[in-house]
């Protein structure tokens, strides 16, 4: 079995971002901001809704845990990543996508099931807010057989996805991975991955941070509502009861990490933001390989910074593959 620097697990979904106005989304009636859950009716909706914008549409491989593991993978770590699709044109896709990437995924992942794989129609207004309307597909159904045991024991950090908690199988995967990382020696970390997410699943979540993780990623949104608090400060003193320790991302604003022992604050780069999709996932990811090649929190964190910035301006939730290597020649 090969050795893995990173195992993630969270939903495969393909991404068609749009851009589209605050009017459109009032019109459509779409939360601006976080990511919601549709059915595969609704969301054909708003792509019927939406038809004269789609000549600008872009289609990716995506979901938040696939985000950070390609990112992380393409920054030169040995990823490993458990999903579900359908056997279909899109499943073809994703798979070839992660294969592209250098990220390893389960030998059941080749026998698709019936259903229809994941998609999320990103909607991106002037402001680069990204607002997501998802129909999981056979995600939903993601469960403890799509682990991967032996691959995670062989792993030295383990990274579940947040959005995984409004799946009940979902869930239960991520507490069973959870449970078997610790048991393996293997480090956790977890992502809070959306303001909706905490706010509709609080107690879940808490049932997959468990006893604990080693590292937490969210942003100040979800760091205030997950931990009852009004202020930064208050949430990161609240917060180290569940984690060993933590990121939390402030957007133009760079990030607060607590490293076990002291707080500190990155900065990030000005840019001119137009798209904020994959922003947290790539600083999860940019993060994830900085500790893992031995870099200081705080190095990590302006790696982290530094790569989540360059998403942010421009469009879809991932780099080029060689903007990673660049990234890393401007740090070294």
């Amino acid at each position: 079995m090969q050795q893995y620097d990173l195992y993630g697990i969270g939903a495969a979904l393909l991404d068609t971002e749009i851009e589209v106005s605050d009017e459109d989304l009032s019109v459509l009636d779409v939360k601006k901001g976080v990511m919601t859950l549709v059915d595969d009716v609704r969301q054909q909706q708003l792509l019927d809704a939406l038809g004269d914008n789609l000549v600008t549409a872009k289609r990716a491989c995506g979901g938040s845990g696939a985000n950070t593991v390609i990112a992380a993978s393409y920054f030169g770590l040995r990823t490993f990543y458990s999903c579900k699709v359908a056997a279909d044109d899109n499943g073809d896709f994703y798979r070839n996508n992660l294969a592209a990437a250098g990220v390893d995924y389960p030998a059941g992942l080749r026998q698709a099931g019936m259903g229809t794989t994941g998609k999320c129609l990103v909607l991106i207004t002037p402001d680069a807010e990204r607002s997501m309307n998802t129909y999981l597909g056979i995600s939903e159904k993601l469960s403890v057989e799509e682990l991967d045991t032996e691959a995670l024991a062989a792993s030295h950090w383990a990274y579940i996805e947040g959005y995984l908690v409004s799946s009940e199988t979902g869930r239960k995967a991520a507490i069973a991975l959870h449970k078997q990382a610790q048991q393996a020696g293997v480090k956790t970390a977890l992502s809070l991955s959306d303001p909706a997410m905490v706010q509709f699943f609080g107690e879940g979540l808490r049932e997959m941070v468990g006893s604990g993780v080693d590292m937490l990623f969210c942003n100040r949104d979800e760091a205030l509502g997950f931990t009852g608090t009004e202020s930064l400060d208050a949430a990161a003193n609240t917060l180290r009861a569940y984690c060993r320790s933590f990121a939390i991302t402030l957007g133009a604003d760079g990030a607060l990490l607590w490293n076990g022992a002291q707080l500190r604050r990155v900065k990030s780069p000005r840019v001119h933001a137009i798209d904020t999709n994959g922003a947290g996932d790539m600083f999860a990811g940019a993060f994830l390989y900085g500790i893992n090649r031995d870099m200081s929190f705080t190095e990590a964190g302006e790696l982290a910074c530094r790569a989540a910035a360059q998403v942010v301006s421009q469009y879809g939730p991932r780099l080029r593959e060689a903007q990673h290597s660049e990234l890393l020649a401007a740090v070294i």
